[in-house]
């Protein structure tokens, strides 16, 4: 029974440790040419599967045509999800200029 618990704390802490924050990337015209940023979290409920507060990126471009948007998941994101047990998923979403 003891090595059967061992391998199963060995299995729950390489979930943990191996997982990763994931991260996406869209590049919108020639891409950001003024370096300027702005960042927004977007809010989402279990686990990631209803969205309750997007952000439009659209709107946080302010009317640039060429920019990049990033989405993903930071630690602190990461944190507040593992805190609530994935009731509460939050990205965040940077628009460079």
């Amino acid at each position: 029974m003891l090595k059967n618990a061992k391998l199963g704390v060995v299995v729950i802490f390489a979930a943990i440790s191996l997982s990763s924050c994931y991260s996406y990337t869209s590049v919108v015209g020639k891409g950001p040419q003024k370096n300027q940023s702005v960042t927004k979290w977007n809010h989402y409920v279990i686990a990631g599967l209803a969205p309750v507060g997007v952000s439009d990126s659209k709107q946080m471009a302010a009317g640039a045509a060429d920019y990049s948007v990033t989405t993903k998941q930071t630690f602190v994101n990461g944190l507040i999800s593992a805190l609530t047990f994935g009731i509460y998923t939050p990205t965040t979403t940077t628009v460079e200029k």
